[in-house]
């Protein structure tokens, strides 16, 4: 007998249809399995014959063939367990339903029939609603994460016996309760504050700029002048995720397999901070199966990148396509999947190599051949796509002393959602949301300058040698800070210091 039910494949953090259909037939007893099926999905043959017994039901000792189709596409991990067994149990007749083809079924077996929870629910169900599916049955591990999306019923089981149970009698169910985003708000948890950032005056400017346009940031500086502090401090006074951006994060970390199960979504912008001795498809991802990897589980959040000169150069240039078109495609021998990369870098670095280059207080060692060498580990193109460089020197001891409280990560955060208010109003409509990703024709359009802005920055153009790509992110910051400031039109002050930023380039080039 011929059985056919409905499940999905995951292709980067997009969910497609997968046909699993059970044919038992005379011959020695044996299970196949084809249709491209990976290590993982083959021995789903071994769990589901032990959990079809565990649960008390028979496993067919005829030939059993299982096709998953489409046949030509890869198929991966252990979410067919669940339809394979239900499919062998209808192809049996061990149960009845008469409305099988309207649901799409996914889970893994444990060898007693318990279901065990999937990567990838979120972008699944996403995915099935957008190709008509309306009810889904999946692990109850995973009901929380599922619990997000309206316009489909999800249906949430422990064991196989229970699914059966369900499907022989689905009107005496009812699907999960959904839970609304917006009426969720996350607890601000992060540890640092700019409240506690002593001095510094200077970068925690430059980080509430970056903060308010999405733009990249670099900082240079001496051994414990407060670098990493201040990019830990930087998520505090990030804009709140938007209900798309909160979907699309936890699509990403769903699929790595990094969400928490209690909360089934991701509220908070993620940080992240890869070490400089991580390998290049632990930044962009890969692998067998193609996984996200740094690059993208900073969707929408912080990548931060300690002693930037210290990574590898070739790691350092896979930045520059996810900082120009906020994807990072990753090619492989079987498939190609693309995974949104949509994240603020923020970098730190030591002017040369003993790190006191520039310093007020320190010596430095270095010949100009050693401090020329360290900086040219950056290339020209790189931090062309950097769009703020600032230097950051010690802390003053008077700083330290002082019982003066600095300004809060609240007080600033204010200042920024009001210069996020101002370019989401701009660009309604347009497909972005900060002045970072402005295109050639919107910064035309919405950074234009007077006569004196025009001369200061033809002036710093012609003197410090910029490429066009520094010209525009000079104009991005201008349109940031005068952002910041409530002002429409962008004025000699605001490029003078947007110009400011860039100074770094001509001792990188």
């Amino acid at each position: 007998m011929l059985s056919k039910i409905n499940s999905f494949g995951l292709e980067g953090i997009k969910g497609y249809g997968v046909t699993v259909e059970i044919d038992i037939g005379a011959g020695l007893p044996a299970v196949d399995v084809v249709g491209l099926p990976d290590a993982a999905v083959k021995e789903s043959k071994e769990r589901v014959r032990s959990a079809i017994r565990n649960s008390g039901f028979m496993f067919s000792p005829k030939k059993i063939t299982v096709n998953l189709s489409p046949a030509d596409t890869k198929k991966t991990g252990a979410m067919y367990d669940l339809p394979i067994a239900l499919g062998m149990l209808y192809a049996t007749e061990q149960f009845v339903c008469k409305d099988l083809d309207q649901f799409a079924i996914l889970g893994e077996l444990s060898l007693d029939g318990k279901i065990k929870p999937v990567r990838g629910i979120l972008p699944i169900i996403i995915s099935a609603l957008d190709l008509g599916c309306k009810k889904i049955v999946i692990p109850k591990a995973n009901v929380n994460e599922a619990s997000y999306i309206g316009g489909i019923d999800v249906y949430a089981f422990d064991t196989l016996r229970e699914v059966v149970g369900f499907l022989s009698a689905p009107e005496l169910y009812s699907p999960c309760p959904k839970i609304e985003i917006n009426e969720l708000k996350e607890e601000n948890k992060y540890a640092e504050d700019f409240a506690l950032v002593k001095g510094q005056y200077a970068a925690k400017r430059a980080m509430e700029i970056a903060a308010a346009g999405g733009h990249n940031i670099l900082m240079i500086g001496p051994p414990g002048g407060g670098k990493t502090m201040l990019a830990r401090c930087l998520p505090t006074i990030l804009p709140d995720m938007t209900v798309p951006e909160a979907l699309e994060t936890t699509k990403i970390h769903s699929v790595a397999g990094l969400l928490d199960d209690q909360k089934g979504i991701i509220l908070t912008r993620p940080f992240r901070a890869p070490h400089h001795t991580g390998s290049k498809i632990a930044l962009t991802g890969g692998g067998a199966n193609a996984k996200p990897g740094e690059i993208s589980l900073a969707h929408n959040g912080v990548l931060f990148m300690d002693e930037l000169p210290e990574y590898p150069r070739d790691t350092l240039e896979i930045l520059r396509q996810p900082l120009e078109d906020n994807v990072i495609t990753i090619a492989r021998a079987q498939r190609t999947v693309e995974y949104p990369a949509n994240f603020m870098l923020v970098a730190s670095m030591n002017p040369c190599p003993c790190g006191n280059y520039g310093s007020k207080t320190h010596e430095c060692t270095c010949t100009p051949a050693q401090i020329s060498k360290y900086m040219s580990k950056l290339s020209g193109p790189l931090m062309d796509r950097i769009d703020i460089h600032i230097e950051v020197d010690n802390v003053s001891y008077g700083d330290l002393a002082s019982k003066n409280e600095a300004e809060s990560s609240e007080k600033i955060k204010e200042r920024v959602n009001k210069a996020r208010q101002i370019q989401l109003e701009r660009f309604k409509g347009q497909g972005i949301y900060s002045n970072s990703k402005m295109n050639n024709r919107m910064v035309a359009e919405y950074c234009k300058l007077d006569d004196e802005s025009e001369r200061i920055l033809k002036i710093s153009f012609e003197r410090l040698g910029m490429s066009a790509r520094a010209y525009n992110r000079i104009l991005k910051v201008a349109r940031t800070i005068a952002d910041l400031s409530g002002m429409k039109d962008i004025s000699p002050m605001h490029i003078t210091e947007a110009i400011g930023y860039r100074s770094l380039d001509r001792r990188v080039r």
